[in-house]
């Protein structure tokens, strides 16, 4: 029997009927075409799937559907806006520090969630943060460097719009 729920999902409201063991990722990218989350291992150990949820890092190949009614849900498609990339996707263009592409959304969503609880960690913080995000592309330094960008660049449009 499919449960009624309600998810709001980058700004939009979407209210769907899911089957109860549906998990997040699926629903995401099945019914609501939001295909940037990726599904990898389905184990949650490689962190391509990784959302958030009001305001919290979390992989999706492990949440159900249901338990994310009424909840506030952010992916990549949601940092941007209009052709505005978001910081931390500049950074991560600008440091080189996307390969193949495949675990980018959820290494950037795990950094959002980061830089938005500590606006300025160390290189230890960062790669402690993203130990739940597997690349198997580009060998971490570039991503951590374009964190530590990433947190300037936000850090300065901060300060410009005060």
């Amino acid at each position: 029997m499919k449960a009624n729920i309600t998810l709001y999902i980058n700004g939009d409201t979407y209210t769907l009927a899911v089957e109860p063991w549906r998990t997040l990722a699926e629903v995401l990218r099945e019914d609501l075409n939001l295909i940037g989350t990726k599904i990898g291992c389905e184990t949650g150990d490689c962190g391509a799937c990784t959302v958030l949820i009001n305001g919290k890092s979390v992989t999706s190949c492990l949440s159900l559907a249901v338990e994310s009614d009424g909840k506030e849900i952010t992916t990549i498609e949601g940092l941007s806006t209009g052709a505005d990339m978001h910081p931390i996707q500049e950074a991560f263009v600008e440091q080189g520090a996307i390969q193949c592409g495949y675990c980018t959304p959820g290494m950037i969503l795990s950094a959002k969630y980061l830089l938005d609880e500590n606006p300025e960690p160390t290189e230890l913080q960062i790669r402690q943060a993203l130990s739940g995000n597997l690349c198997r592309c580009t060998g971490y330094n570039r991503i951590v460097k374009a964190v530590i960008a990433a947190g300037e660049k936000i850090k300065l449009k901060s300060r410009e719009s005060d």
